[in-house]
């Protein structure tokens, strides 16, 4: 299929057992290509992005995704949510439990065995969606049944994608409910400008940007306080564009993990938010460039924590020659040879890790590999009024949009 410059194309990913019913289902996996050589891939199973491939400034394309090469992959335990949409509710519910219209609600505790992530053990992520095409754009759809996993309520959930000419892949999320139930999903993609399998010197070196001037509080547990920490003077000030290494130094846990509010214009009461610019993100080697817009109220930044670091050696330089400041908008990393570069930020060797997370082309990936930029509503809503609700009621549509452009600078 071709239409404005943009061709589209369908085949097999494979199969794969259906949770519910045990039965064997074909994945679909879609293949977009525009005019400026930019190639998007999403299938069937968890509405995954599996690749994103872009040119750079010298017009080599990359992979800016991280993911796996078969369903094999996407199937494993140690899969963090590569490229899969997250529901029935994102991020943490404290507890794995909550109180809706006077009945206690109990979800599946999937973290640390206390408190509900990402939708708990069987997940949108988990689900082949069936699918329909219409021209350029593809739709998924899933039913999650009442109960399951604790929600109430049969929904309707149906995942919009395209690929557009201008580099932009929008995606839009929708669901519908038969009863009151907690809604709030995001897409789980991990980037890395520089090429999925260049780790993590090369992402402390991207300049990042976010339309944020708070945060949301957070416990030990990651686990939302209900209070808001105004950005200015700390490490979560990214308003002016900073170099992901630096500003990483400066914070007290093993780098971000942390959902920023977003500014957006105030309207009336009722009003639908409106799609706002929330994040950009440059690397500066290869030129190629993020933005990301949203009508969400937040935005998860995740920069891989969690990612194994088999070594225990796995952080940004501390040597602040390492580092070459140019201007006050952009920071720049110095260049430097390859065996400065290893002594200042050092390579593990190790390879028998039973817990590695082995992707793409046999590419093993470590901690501070890539970044995450989860458009949400704020985590742990459920137990705090102030924060923006994620309670969806019968009659009404849950609509999420977000638009990841990529470009390049000169």
């Amino acid at each position: 299929m071709t239409s404005r410059g943009v061709t589209l194309k369908v085949d097999s990913f494979g199969s794969v057992e259906d949770p519910i019913s045990k039965k064997l289902e074909e994945i679909s996996r879609f293949t977009w290509q525009n005019e400026n050589g930019m190639i998007v891939q999403l299938i069937s199973y968890g509405a995954i992005l599996t690749s994103i491939k872009v040119p750079d400034r010298t017009g080599q394309l990359s992979d800016v995704v991280l993911g796996f090469d078969d369903i094999d992959g996407y199937r494993k335990k140690n899969n963090p949510y590569f490229g899969a949409l997250v529901g029935r509710v994102a991020n943490r519910i404290a507890r794995g439990q909550f109180i809706l219209n006077g009945e206690v609600i109990n979800v599946a505790k999937n973290w640390n065995n206390k408190h509900a992530l990402h939708g708990g053990i069987i997940g949108f992520d988990k689900f082949n969606f069936h699918h329909f095409i219409d021209g350029n754009v593809v739709y998924l759809t899933s039913l999650s049944l009442d109960k399951f996993e604790g929600y109430p309520g049969d929904v309707i959930t149906t995942v919009k994608c395209e690929l557009l000419s201008d580099n932009s892949l929008t995606m839009e999320f929708t669901a519908t409910t038969t009863k009151p139930t907690a809604i709030n999903l995001t897409n789980h993609s991990y980037f890395n400008l520089a090429g999925h399998e260049t780790g993590y010197e090369e992402i402390y070196k991207h300049v990042i940007s976010i339309n944020a001037d708070k945060i949301t509080e957070t416990d030990h547990e990651s686990i939302p306080t209900g209070n808001f920490i105004s950005v200015g003077g700390t490490a979560f000030d990214l308003r002016i564009p900073k170099e992901l290494g630096p500003a990483m130094r400066n914070l007290s846990g093993p780098g971000y993990d942390d959902n920023f509010c977003v500014n957006v214009p105030k309207g009336k009461d009722g009003d639908e938010q409106p799609i706002v610019f929330v994040s950009r993100v440059v690397h500066p080697t290869s030129g190629r460039y993020l933005e990301i817009f949203s009508n969400q109220p937040g935005v998860q930044l995740y920069t891989s924590n969690f990612l194994p670091d088999p070594c225990g050696n796995i952080k940004p330089s501390s040597n602040e020659e390492y580092y070459e400041v140019d201007g006050m908008l952009t920071t720049r990393l110095e260049q430097v040879d390859v065996t400065t570069k290893e002594k200042k930020i050092p390579k593990c060797t190790e390879t028998n890790d039973e817990n590695a997370v082995i992707g793409k082309g046999g590419v093993r990936y470590y901690k501070h590999g890539a970044f995450c930029f989860e458009t949400q509503k704020f985590p742990d809503a459920v137990h705090h009024t102030n924060f923006p609700s994620v309670i969806l009621n019968p009659g009404k549509i849950y609509k999420h949009e977000v638009i990841y452009k990529f470009g390049i600078e000169a």
